[in-house]
């Protein structure tokens, strides 16, 4: 299990950094991916793992080519990749769907729809070919019941779950599934206002055993 590559995007941001040291924990090769390369840099730094275990891509994964040349850099790594953790993604509201401006509602589609496409057409071959995969995404019940004034961020994530709920059902048989996390807010300062990233990453680590093989195409709710 933990010579399985864990590849995290969104690496830099507060859930991405848990998920990270946590993985590393449990001894597995990581690729990280942001766009942001200092911060990536200084996630090395804080990490400390051989180089043989890490590789980081500064990467757009709003670029289909870059997405899929940063799955051949992992592969050349490390012969490939087995699990894939989509954790890329914003948030935009506060307005009606009258108020919303295109900027806004392209946006929210682009960064959790496109990257999320990308990166299935870049990495799910390749988790096929294998024999063994797991792709999790963390998304929001907005995507499922969307309230007002947050249309945007609703369609955005609405599209990234169908996709991999499309992508759960065309995988049946592989050996690879594609699951959905759902939270509310990420509690990344462990204030009592809602999921820890702790607990986000306890559920991904369920995902990517292999007791989890029978487990696909699910959403699984960590809130209350």
């Amino acid at each position: 299990m933990n010579e399985r590559v864990v590849v995290i995007t969104g690496a830099t941001g507060g859930l991405g950094k848990v998920a990270a040291r946590l993985f590393a924990q449990d001894g597995h090769p990581l690729a990280l991916l942001s766009r942001d390369e200092n911060k990536l840099d200084a996630l090395t730094r804080e990490l400390k793992l051989p180089a043989e275990r890490l590789r980081t891509l500064a990467v757009n994964l709003l670029d289909p080519q870059a997405t899929h040349t940063a799955a051949e850099a992992i592969t050349a790594k490390f012969g490939g990749a087995h699990i894939l953790i989509h954790l890329v993604g914003g948030w935009t509201g506060g307005k009606t769907l009258i108020e919303t401006g295109t900027d806004d509602f392209e946006s929210m589609f682009a960064q959790h729809g496109h990257t999320t496409f990308n990166l299935i057409q870049a990495f799910v071959p390749q988790l096929v070919k294998g024999g063994w995969g797991r792709l999790i995404a963390v998304s929001s019940p907005s995507a499922t019941h969307p309230p007002g004034m947050n249309g945007a961020y609703a369609v955005g994530k609405a599209a990234q779950e169908s996709l991999l709920l499309t992508l759960a059902e065309e995988l049946k048989d592989t050996g690879v599934t594609s699951n959905i996390i759902q939270v509310k807010s990420i509690d990344v300062n462990h204030e009592g206002t809602g999921s820890t990233p702790e607990e986000i990453v306890a559920a991904m680590r369920y995902l990517c055993s292999d007791e989890s093989a029978k487990v696909n195409g699910a959403r699984i709710p960590i809130f209350i």
